[in-house]
């Protein structure tokens, strides 16, 4: 069911449209070399070989699991016997170039820079950390999306009726093809194994959401816990809860417990969410999420998830306050900007009477003995007497504590906290 041409190739229409840059270098007399990344069943096999296809170029393919620097240089020493002596272009296409080590990949780079070979490379693992910056800089980097469930509905049509593939023999009902489109997470190769599976099941006679079923199992996660999707969902759940959208962070949250994500990992970041992007918004909310963590230390999943569901839904309804974020990187600033500061006398410990005599500990105000518990003296050192470093938001509890701040500073005569939101 390979597509023939470009034309026939469903999905990718940000690669394959009219005046698209990947279109225009796969039709040209000269393509370059490319980088494919993208999701298992988007198209990049598929694609490798219409490029060679259509620039009438010699196709060989290597895999990076099996192949060594010995292949490399095998295929680049054919490569340049063949455009010698018959002008014939050779296009190398390289599944998995990220598990190549950087002598493998290292070893490309000659026959890629003297135009020996178009290298079409593909990987499911971001090419900025996997491929070596010398190789990814002489190669044109194109991103394949999962394909939506209209296109796989197309191919699954094509599939049923192609001479190529069950040439009409086949039944599907409506439901039953729009459950395999939607539960495929947008991989052809899987959808084409899945509709051979439930061919098979249904011996003849039309297949039905119930095979459907029984051939994929359980709905497919298109989930990796090591590579992007673990960076994507974990960012996707972060910022669900920092906006505050309850049903994103459900969502992102139960699709890593369904793909078997680390759940500590997980309760990890509700705990780094609840103080960043919560804070003194809602001060309950770090007690929560700690919670959350000895709830699932406690009794594990599957039971956790209840816990770990409650501390989601508490945090993204939780009212938001970055100031303890803020306050970190005014802190750290002033730390840094007045690195020979001393601790000023009134401050400093002084066990030993020798030390009182040199004034260490003498003039300092036990808050204690003031009637409000505050006392006007100084806390900071003398380069950084002046420094405004917290500034509260005007959200849901803090401004309590904005209040209550800002009484002690007029106790302290430190100047207004201007910047408060």
């Amino acid at each position: 069911m390979r597509p023939a041409g470009l034309d026939e190739v469903v999905g990718q229409e940000h690669l394959l449209g009219p005046g698209a840059a990947f279109r225009s270098l796969a039709e040209s007399d000269r393509p370059l070399s490319m980088i494919m990344w993208g999701p298992p069943g988007s198209g990049k096999t598929t694609l490798a070989r219409l490029v060679a296809k259509e620039t009438e170029a010699k196709f060989v393919a290597l895999s990076a699991t099996s192949a060594g620097v010995k292949d490399v240089r095998e295929v680049l020493t054919a490569a340049a016997g063949r455009l010698g002596e018959s002008g014939v272009r050779t296009v190398l296409f390289l599944d998995e170039i990220h598990r190549f080590t950087k002598a493998q990949q290292d070893a490309l780079l000659p026959g890629v820079e003297d135009g020996i070979v178009v290298l079409v490379g593909a990987t499911t693992e971001n090419p900025f950390f996997e491929v070596n910056s010398p190789l990814l800089s002489r190669c044109t980097l194109f991103r394949l999306e999962p394909l939506q469930p209209d296109s796989i509905s197309q191919l699954i049509d094509r599939a049923l009726s192609s001479p190529q593939g069950f040439d009409g023999r086949v039944v599907m009902d409506g439901e039953a093809k729009s459950a395999l489109a939607e539960r495929v997470g947008g991989d052809v190769r899987l959808a084409y194994n899945a509709l051979e599976v439930a061919a098979a099941l249904a011996s003849g006679d039309a297949i039905e959401p119930a095979h459907i079923e029984e051939a994929l199992q359980r709905r497919i996660i298109r989930y990796d816990k090591k590579g992007d999707q673990h960076y994507d969902v974990i960012s996707a759940f972060i910022k669900s809860v920092r906006g505050s959208d309850v049903d994103g962070a459900l969502y992102w949250l139960h699709t890593m417990l369904e793909a078997g994500e680390d759940p500590e990992f997980i309760v990890r970041r509700m705990i780094v969410l609840a103080s960043e992007d919560i804070g003194l918004a809602d001060p309950a909310a770090l007690g929560v999420a700690v919670d959350a963590a000895r709830a699932l230390a406690y009794v594990g999943l599957p039971e956790a998830s209840f816990a770990l569901t409650q501390a989601a839904i508490y945090l993204a309804a939780a009212p938001k306050s970055d100031s303890v974020k803020a306050s970190i990187g005014s802190a750290r600033q002033a730390v840094a900007e007045t690195s020979s500061a001393q601790v000023p006398p009134h401050l400093r410990s002084a066990p030993h009477s020798g030390q009182q005599a040199m004034g260490d500990g003498v003039g300092y105000a036990y808050p204690h003995d003031d009637p409000e518990g505050v006392v006007a003296q100084q806390y900071l050192p003398d380069e950084a007497a002046k420094d405004i470093l917290y500034r509260p938001v005007r959200r849901g509890y803090e401004v309590e504590t904005a209040e209550k701040v800002e009484a002690a500073d007029r106790r302290l005569g430190k100047p207004p906290r201007r910047g408060t939101r």
